[in-house]
């Protein structure tokens, strides 16, 4: 018995191409990684966008210097502007939110003063003591908190 052939599929004709198709104007837009997830939950507050730009022209000045330790103490002024920030973003915006008063604001703003005061001396202190190592493991911890 003859054996039947079946028949090869025809190849598909290409598609021609579009002629005259344009492509948005617009450049396509990168795609952001999604944030990863902190190990531990966290707080962060706002700060005005000169202390930000303040505080990153330190911690590049520190981290750029072939002696940190020279930094020492432009690192401290942002660390206590810094803090004080803080305090403001965490505390006192709170009670004025709160509407707690006039009262109640002023004797908050006059006990943040006094623990701005000590905690200021006291950063002021240990940053002053630090060698260049601990100085810019201190740049990395605020660049890390700066999101």
């Amino acid at each position: 018995m003859p054996t039947k052939k079946t028949p090869e599929p025809a190849a598909k004709p290409a598609k021609p191409k579009a002629v005259g198709a344009v492509k948005s104007a617009r450049p396509p837009t990168p795609r952001r990684a999604a944030p990863a997830k902190p190990a531990q939950p966290f707080l962060r507050f706002y700060h005005s966008a000169d202390l930000r730009k303040k505080t990153l022209a330190v911690l590049a000045l520190i981290e750029g210097a072939p002696d940190a330790t020279a930094h020492r103490g432009a690192l401290a002024d942002v660390v206590i502007e810094l803090m004080k920030s803080g305090f403001d973003g965490y505390f006192v915006a709170s009670l004025k939110k709160a509407k707690a008063g006039f009262l109640i604001e002023q004797s908050a703003n006059v006990g943040l003063m006094g623990a701005q005061q000590v905690m200021g001396a006291v950063a002021r202190n240990i940053i002053g003591r630090m060698d260049a190592p601990q100085l810019l493991s201190v740049c990395g911890s605020i660049r890390a908190l700066m999101v």
